[in-house]
């Protein structure tokens, strides 16, 4: 059993080119290996100049990456002690040529770190606005919305004329709904760039041992029923 199979047990096999056998796995649990098992790391292209728009190194620039780890022993340099899946590496490069259209290099980061912690973006589950007072006071009756005046009245009290206070409770929304939708955006960003990952991998076909099926992560899962 070689190392690669070690690290990656129970997995379905497909036979490659040559009769290769690959490991089927979804885009996902590919990033997941590559950064939490390979310990993969990114190398981010050069910045561009300012008001030049990255378009990303796509393909072309996991080729360039692929070329530089043929002449490497092992296959990898980065992780001490020890060896990086050339596979690995490439997905880790295909990664780092996030084009801006999908959130360039910060959007690279954080598919890495994700992966790394083996995480899914938190779209808050279950999360739904809740109007509440805005703040709260706790004395020996329990806790009390704190209310403040916005006016006076003239009202009639036991057949005599009063000027009295009028109350209210300020309130906020929480979560607040922006910030529901906020979490909910970033999600759908990071599954767009789950789904263009898989789409340069599968392209590129210069992974040799992994098999990169269709399986992604659930589309907008706040909407399944």
């Amino acid at each position: 059993m070689s190392q690669f199979d070690r690290r990656l047990p129970g997995m379905r096999a497909k036979p490659g080119a040559g009769g290769k056998t690959k490991r089927a796995l979804g885009v996902q649990a590919a990033l997941e290996w590559a950064f939490r098992v390979e310990k993969a790391q990114l190398e981010l292209p050069p910045r561009q100049d300012d008001g030049q728009e990255s378009r990303g190194f796509g393909l072309e620039y996991v080729l360039m990456q692929r070329a530089a780890l043929g002449c490497k022993v092992d296959g990898g340099q980065h992780k001490m002690g020890g060896y990086v899946h050339e596979d690995a590496e490439v997905i880790a490069a295909t990664v780092a040529g996030m084009p801006d259209s999908h959130g360039g290099i910060r959007m690279a980061l954080r598919v890495a770190e994700l992966a790394r912690a083996g995480m899914t973006p938190d779209w808050m589950p279950g999360a739904v606005p809740r109007c509440v007072p805005r703040e709260t006071r706790e004395n020996q009756h329990g806790v009390r919305a704190v209310t403040e005046v916005i006016g006076t009245e003239r009202v009639l009290v036991r057949g005599k004329w009063r000027m009295v206070e009028v109350l209210a409770c300020p309130v906020i929304w929480l979560p607040h709904p922006e910030q529901i939708a906020s979490a909910r955006r970033g999600y759908d960003d990071w599954w767009a760039a789950l789904d263009w990952v898989r789409d340069g991998l599968v392209a590129g076909a210069m992974l040799r041992e992994v098999q990169v099926t269709a399986v992604m992560p659930k589309v907008k899962p706040w909407s399944a029923h």
